[in-house]
């Protein structure tokens, strides 16, 4: 089975798909914007991403949502329930976590079916 793997660097791929899924590396917003802005940057990263490997959001399998501060949450969900748009919602665990920089609000992190 193929591996294929998406805007490669010596670090990491922003994607990989193998054997029907396609693995999306965590997805961040420009640094200092709040977590609203932030989190429509991370899903419209999201969404091309899906898009060049083949599938969309409606495929989603799993989510992984890290947020340097939980006072966030509200603003956060806020932007990914009117993304999901009610329908087709992943498996889904949001976390505290201290992301690279203090920049940084929000991350998001996705599986998806082909």
């Amino acid at each position: 089975m193929t591996i294929q793997r998406l805007h490669s660097g010596a670090r990491m791929s922003q994607a990989v798909i193998h054997n029907g899924l396609v693995y999306l590396a965590g997805q961040i917003g420009a640094p200092g914007e709040d977590a609203t802005a932030q989190t429509k940057a991370v899903l419209a990263s999201i969404d091309a991403l899906l898009a060049e490997a083949g599938t969309d959001k409606s495929r989603l399998l799993q989510a992984t949502i890290w947020l340097a501060d939980m006072a966030d949450f509200g603003a956060m969900n806020a932007v990914w329930e009117a993304w999901i748009g009610g329908a087709d919602a992943p498996t889904r665990a949001t976390g505290e976590v201290k992301l690279a920089t203090p920049d940084y609000k929000v991350e998001i992190i996705v599986t998806a079916a082909l």
